[in-house]
């Protein structure tokens, strides 16, 4: 691989640590990620379905697919039993924000949600990648 301006703008992007004007976006994904797990817990399929992108609802094109979707296969997210947001990033006018879920069965998730910017200025939350946690000391 060779190493171009565009990598290196990637790369510096990525490390550099937040500014300022990056702290308003990553309030308001954690505000729209927090909403939409209250919906979950509420079964409140339309809210829940309003924070989903435009590229989300192609693939589910009712509240009521999508919202079965999520039961069935974010079971962590559609049921949480605790959660606190961990590390964002901010790039371009997508917004990585990492959020560290204990299921109901006890078992410990990081959901890393997407966040893409509309053309609108709002923020659509455009996926959720589940990665489970190796189990820790009991406390």
């Amino acid at each position: 691989m060779t190493f171009n301006t565009r990598h290196f703008v990637v790369l510096a992007a990525l490390l550099l640590p937040f500014s300022a004007h990056a702290v308003e976006p990553v309030d308001t994904a954690q505000s729209i990620i927090q909403h939409q797990i209250e919906a979950f817990l509420a079964d409140n399929k339309a809210e829940a379905y309003s924070f989903a992108s435009p590229q989300i609802r192609s693939k589910f094109p009712n509240q009521d697919i999508f919202f079965d979707m999520v039961r069935r296969g974010y079971a962590p997210v559609y049921r949480p039993g605790n959660f606190a947001f961990g590390r964002s990033k901010v790039v371009g006018g997508t917004i990585v924000q990492e959020v560290l879920i204990s299921a109901p069965d006890g078992k410990d998730w990081t959901a890393l949600y997407f966040l893409e910017k509309q053309p609108d200025g709002s923020y659509k939350i455009n996926g959720v990648q589940m990665l489970q946690q190796a189990p820790g000391p009991e406390i």
